[in-house]
């Protein structure tokens, strides 16, 4: 048996973790000291030396590792993976058998029983996630389980666990067949190109699925559309789709123009009946108000961070402020797609931010719908901070 190190919690954390409480923190645990070898096979104990739960070591940004299982027998190994990977495929099973949909998440983290791991997958390739060293270090085991439980043309991974939970740039194939790239996946219905092997971003967000499908189906029709913060301009080819009369998609990446113009084309639009604009998001909204442009439908999901010449932006600090530039440049009855990944808070305090933004600009406004992660992002109840999406649709009135 592999040797298990024993980790001493704090008095006032035993409670979290005797109740399911699964992120390791640092500051959770007395004698830190002993970690040296991320895998290495932890079990949490209580001042009496009681064993309370067991689970890995793995630094990322979050914390320190993860419980896996609160038997003190049950060893994590190969037989431990491979039954928690097939019940989380067993979940998703009516993904598989959706014609209008090839893109999901298969594997997610905590909520899957596995902190600090991610599946994904883009019409039959697994796109893993390895968030530190700890879980990476277990990979035999997870590419094994993905073996023996279901045919795939190929596998890649990402390995995020550079400094500060960056990814590491490498050749992320890992074995079967290499993909042709882009591939074209379906979402209901929808086209999107998606890369597996160009650095740390796919193409697309998986987790707004459920938002993208409410913009095409709800709130484009005939509408005027902004897309800020555009990446490859995912939400406008649903409004577009959705028959907007025109898109406007704003990123300040270079890259992003091409890879906007690459998703309308594979959806048979015409790129050149939409606006894709390479700009400081910031300065556009400065641009839009000098020329007196307005949007019926405002997309507004900005990166948790993000620091350009100019600016530097917190959602945590800075999106009322945000909020406020999009309002004044929103049509009355328009609608604002207001959305954040910001595990730090929750919808309480994002709807605050909503609601002060408006206040403060003396505009009425209507919550018309909300969004966090779409079903199979599964989440655990013990673990708040793991349903980090917040979306918030709502109407101005003024």
């Amino acid at each position: 048996m592999t040797n298990v190190i024993g980790l001493h919690v704090n008095t006032n954390e035993i409670k979290n973790y005797k109740h399911g409480y699964p992120l390791i923190n640092k500051d959770s645990i007395k004698n830190t000291n002993v970690l040296i070898n991320e895998g290495a096979i932890v079990h949490l104990m209580d001042n009496n030396l009681q064993f309370i739960a067991k689970g890995y070591y793995g630094k990322q940004n979050k914390g320190i590792g993860w419980v896996l299982t609160h038997k003190k027998d049950e060893p994590i190994d190969f037989g431990f993976f491979k039954e928690k990977i097939e019940v989380a495929l067993k979940k998703r099973k009516s993904f598989y058998t959706d014609p209008n949909t090839n893109a999901f998440r298969i594997f997610n983290g905590e909520g899957d029983g596995i902190g600090g791991l991610t599946i994904d997958y883009f019409d039959g390739f697994y796109l893993i996630n390895w968030y530190s060293e700890g879980i990476y270090s277990f990979k035999e085991h997870i590419i094994r389980a993905l073996d023996e439980l279901g045919e795939y043309k190929g596998i890649y991974q990402k390995k995020r666990f550079n400094i500060k939970g960056k990814y590491i740039d490498d050749d992320d194939f890992v074995k079967g067949g290499r993909g042709e790239f882009p591939i074209i996946v379906k979402e209901n219905g929808m086209k999107y190109a998606v890369y597996l092997n160009d650095g740390a971003m796919v193409g697309i967000f998986l987790d707004q699925r459920d938002v993208r499908k409410a913009i095409r189906d709800k709130y484009a029709n005939g509408k005027n559309v902004l897309n800020t913060f555009s990446y490859t301009g995912a939400f406008s080819i649903a409004a577009a789709v959705g028959g907007a009369t025109k898109t406007t998609s704003v990123d300040l990446a270079k890259r992003s123009k091409a890879k906007t113009i690459e998703q309308f084309s594979v959806n048979g639009i015409d790129f050149e009946q939409q606006d894709i604009i390479v700009m400081d998001v910031f300065d556009y909204f400065k641009y839009a108000k000098r020329k007196n442009l307005k949007f019926d439908l405002v997309v507004l999901d900005p990166p948790s961070f993000a620091r350009s010449k100019k600016h530097i932006f917190s959602t945590a600090k800075d999106y009322p402020a945000l909020l406020k530039n999009t309002i004044e440049i929103t049509e009355k009855n328009g609608v604002i797609v207001a959305s954040t990944n910001n595990a730090t808070f929750g919808m309480k305090k994002f709807k605050g931010f909503v609601n002060k933004a408006f206040r403060e600009m003396n505009v009425p406004y209507k919550v018309l719908e909300e969004y966090t992660l779409p079903v199979d992002f599964r989440t655990q109840p013990n673990f708040p901070q793991g349903d980090y999406l917040k979306v918030v649709i709502v109407k101005k009135f003024k």
